[in-house]
């Protein structure tokens, strides 16, 4: 998890050293105030662009101040629950560690509880499902790597959880643990949840599918590739495949890629990250690859697209190297299982 914090006191600066400390994720910190800074780096610029570039950049945004002055810096660039960071907000001694964007897909309760434990804190969390100690759908698939067909659908889901009125639960892969309260295994019903690797199937009138995210792309291209092209190039593979485009988990390349207009322009479209590895990295992956004397000679790397995937997390591959016009791709695919938390 990626954590930016900032402190606007001495101290929170204070504060924000021992949250450091606290934590097993590697923190940047920073500051805004004239005070002591306790060698945590000064924010130079407006505090309106570092908070701009933290939303797209980071995973997690800790303000160690007033929830006042988080609440005015986040708030022109709040876009949706499925992309905005998590927002968490401490008070300079650390009393209260407030939950304030992002509660469940974003990790932010987690993370808030999880601060307040190392730092002696109250952690304020106030959505409603965890509040009432209820299932929560959103929860359910950010911890199990699944994508969700519509977040009005999952809000509906809450709604009727907390109001004790059917939900019904079906699975295409195995799921551990105990049901939850307020869910019913059913095979149809009026309303339910459906986890499967299609995200046309409809067991329920109205159903809320739970999409597995388990497939890996290896990209490789030509520098200056169409980005039109890329897109369409995938979308084509995909179809052939059988596999849908929500089943992406991410795309990967050889680090020589990193700014390809092409890839990045496909991840955000995709909706995963695009991952770049240097060539010894590739090189390092053990298995059999597709070999090009011209790809070797590029980048010292034999197979970017199918040594990517691998490198990314492929466990079996689905389709091997795929070729047109400048452009590769492998198709990997790695187990999936969930479990109730």
């Amino acid at each position: 998890m990626r954590i930016r914090a900032v402190a606007f006191s001495a101290n929170g600066c204070s504060t924000a050293l021992r949250l450091r400390e606290s934590l097993d994720e590697d923190v940047e910190l920073f500051c805004k105030t004239s005070s002591d800074t306790m060698g945590i780096r000064r924010v130079e610029g407006p505090m309106k662009e570092w908070v701009k570039a933290a939303f797209t950049e980071c995973d997690a945004i800790v303000f160690v101040g007033a929830l006042g002055i988080a609440v005015r810096y986040i708030a022109p660039f709040i876009k949706s629950k499925t992309t905005d960071p998590a927002v968490v907000v401490m008070d300079e001694h650390a009393r209260w560690t407030i939950a304030l964007l992002s509660g469940h897909i974003g990790g932010c309760n987690e993370l808030t509880e999880r601060i307040a434990e190392r730092m002696g804190s109250e952690a304020v969390v106030t959505t409603a499902t965890d509040l009432n100690g209820k299932f929560s759908v959103d929860t359910f698939a950010e911890h199990n790597g699944m994508r969700i067909s519509s977040m009005k659908v999952a809000k509906d889901v809450s709604a009727r959880v907390l109001d004790g009125r059917f939900v019904g639960f079906c699975s295409d892969i195995p799921i551990s643990g105990e049901l939850p309260e307020g869910i019913v295994l059913a095979d149809d019903g009026a309303f339910g949840v459906c986890v499967s690797a299609d995200p046309g199937k409809r067991p329920f009138d109205t159903t809320l599918n739970l999409v597995p995210m388990d497939i890996i792309l290896g990209i490789g291209c030509r520098r200056d590739t169409d980005p039109d092209k890329m897109e369409s190039f995938i979308e084509w593979t995909l179809r052939e495949n059988g596999i849908a485009r929500e089943r992406v988990l991410a795309i990967a390349s050889i680090d020589l890629k990193k700014d390809e207009q092409a890839i990045l322009r496909l991840a955000k479209k995709l909706e995963v990250q695009a991952l770049f590895y240097t060539a010894d990295e590739l090189n390092s992956v053990k298995g059999e690859f597709s070999k090009s004397d011209f790809v070797t000679k590029i980048t010292t790397v034999d197979c970017v697209c199918e040594r990517s995937a691998v490198k990314a997390g492929g466990e079996r591959f689905i389709k091997r190297k795929t070729a047109e016009d400048g452009m590769t791709v492998a198709i990997c695919s790695k187990d999936v299982g969930a479990r109730f938390l």
